[in-house]
């Protein structure tokens, strides 16, 4: 590590000095982090693996659909969860006249 005169600096650079170790300071822990992930990944690399298949991060959680809540009059094929956007079946039978009970599944 090299030895500074601090003294023999100026504001200007003594300003510039403490902005560059505040960053060097805050970046530490991610150039750490950086470095470890590179070493297990070449490790896992050379055992044949990529680091995705080792932690399992390549799998998703799914969701299962939700549970219909409303169901067309006319046409029980047709049914909506309540959640996203109105089908238009739903706007159409509000519009005429029919309630938000009155297509609820029992």
């Amino acid at each position: 590590m090299a030895d500074y005169d601090l003294e023999a600096l100026s504001l200007s650079e003594l300003k510039k000095m403490q902005k560059d170790v505040a960053k060097a300071i805050s970046t530490y822990e991610d150039r750490q982090k950086a470095e470890a992930r590179a070493k297990v990944e070449a490790l896992a690399r050379d055992l044949g693996y990529s680091l995705a298949e080792l932690v399992g991060t390549e799998t998703r959680a799914t969701r299962a659909p939700a549970v219909a809540k409303y169901r067309h009059p006319e046409n029980a094929a047709l049914t909506w969860s309540g959640r996203g956007r109105k089908p238009q079946w739903f706007i159409e039978a509000l519009e005429a006249g029919k309630t938000t009970s009155d297509l609820a599944i029992s």
